[in-house]
């Protein structure tokens, strides 16, 4: 018997820059950071919970969605990552996105000693 993990639909749509790189994601343990091309910015992740199912304790997971800002934000992926301490970033940005905004972004990241990410791009057809 097999099983699989179907992605779950993204709350927030967005078009991703192009790029040449071709670097896989990680299936599991990824934080997601989406910034919109309204420069809305939101975290996902999945959470693990036990809960009791007729008696029996069994784990579950759940899709965990918030809206942040940039002042929330890094309080938000410390708590997060201080739960998950091996959780992966990944920040998916519209390709309208304001760089004003994705710098700020980097700028947080790095300033709250968080300076390993990547960056989610469409690739070029061609590459």
């Amino acid at each position: 018997m097999s099983t699989t993990q179907f992605k779950p639909p993204e709350k927030r749509s967005v078009a991703l820059p192009a790029s040449h790189s071709d670097i896989k994601l990680p299936e599991k343990d990824i934080l997601n950071i989406t910034v919109t091309k309204d420069d809305s910015i939101a975290v996902d992740y999945v959470d693990r919970k036990e809960v009791e199912i007729q008696g029996k304790k069994e784990k579950v997971l759940e899709r965990i969605y918030e809206d942040v800002n940039l002042n929330t934000l890094a309080g938000t992926i410390l708590s997060i990552r201080a739960k998950y301490p091996g959780i992966f970033v990944v920040i998916k940005a519209d390709r309208e996105a304001h760089y004003g905004t994705i710098q700020a972004l980097m700028t947080t990241m790095r300033d709250n000693h968080m300076p390993r990410f990547q960056l989610v791009t469409e690739i070029k057809a061609g590459s």
